[in-house]
């Protein structure tokens, strides 16, 4: 478990970080959104010992990251895939943190291929590595100590279809077995697929701590699919009602028929009734995480960024 309590951190007068409160919970996927700018970075690097705050705490386990007796047994980290000397191998790299963390080494032939990378490749200097190759090697070395703990920033940068698909279960497969998964993305439609719990933030403070569906329904409006009747002009009389409807917002669906934000179906299906006008389609339609994000980040005067 990660707890995170009235974390600030301030470069001179720039506040990054101001006052974050939160907890990431053992046994489900939690994903950490805010827009470039917000303060994600900063917060990450906090947890894990490289930036000091100026004020507040993060405890993992109960403990400061500088408190941990063996680091990589407790939580395996990927801030950065490329720092990595490229004159090593992946083998060498991994092997050099086995030794240094008391890890056996045939852990490292483990996660190896936990990540995908065969014998060959793992054999061959990382200065050659591509995005995606040296994206699967951190998570590898995130992986070494078999932590109960993982924090991992944009974990899916460079991979293919299959390593962005191979990304998400893993991740749902280690929550499953009661571990503490923490990641960051900007790739929304792979985020609603994955996680279960959402922290947000925006200029550095925090606007929602939340299940995926629970900020999707609190943050969107109902929009449903309407298609009248082959007969004439019903499709107008159509519009002309549902815009006489209190809150209703009505637009043309690229599919064909009206995309109507506010009343919900059975109300639709009420007017429609009452005047006449047959319906061919009722279809609620739920916005995706990736819609109400960007409106969010769009209308917000809190995503106006200032931290890192």
């Amino acid at each position: 478990m990660i707890e995170v309590r009235e974390l600030t951190k301030r470069y001179g007068a720039r506040t990054a970080v101001e006052g974050l409160t939160f907890t990431v919970r053992p046994g489900r996927v939690t994903g950490f959104l805010g827009p470039n700018g917000a303060g994600k970075s900063t917060t990450m690097r906090m947890m894990l010992g490289l930036d000091t705050p100026t004020a507040g705490s993060v405890l993992i386990a109960g403990r400061t990251y500088r408190e941990l007796p063996t680091p990589l047994r407790d939580i395996g980290s990927l801030l950065d895939a490329k720092g990595v000397h490229g004159g090593r191998s992946a083998y060498a790299h991994l092997a050099g943190l086995a030794a240094s963390n008391g890890i056996p080494r045939r852990r490292v032939d483990e996660v190896l291929a936990m990540a995908g990378l065969d014998a060959a490749t793992a054999r061959r200097r990382t200065r050659g590595f591509s995005l995606g190759m040296g994206q699967r090697l951190g998570i590898a070395a995130a992986l070494l100590g078999d932590p109960r703990t993982l924090l991992l920033d944009e974990p899916v940068n460079g991979l293919d279809t299959e390593g962005i698909r191979w990304i998400r279960d893993l991740m749902k497969s280690l929550a499953a077995e009661g571990r503490t998964v923490f990641l960051s993305s900007h790739l929304m439609s792979e985020m609603e697929l994955t996680a279960d719990h959402l922290i947000v933030i925006g200029r550095g403070r925090l606007l929602a701590d939340t299940s995926v569906r629970e900020f999707i329904e609190a943050n969107s409006r109902a929009h449903t699919v309407v298609r009248a009747g082959e007969g004439a002009g019903e499709a107008e009389r159509l519009r002309a009602l549902l815009e006489g409807e209190p809150g209703a917002r009505v637009r043309l669906d690229s599919g064909g028929g009206w995309l109507v934000e506010g009343p919900a179906p059975a109300r639709i299906g009420e007017l429609a009734r009452a005047h006449g006008v047959a319906l061919r389609e009722l279809t609620p339609r739920r916005a995706s995480l990736e819609d109400v994000y960007t409106e969010m980040a769009r209308s917000s005067v809190e995503f106006g960024g200032v931290g890192r």
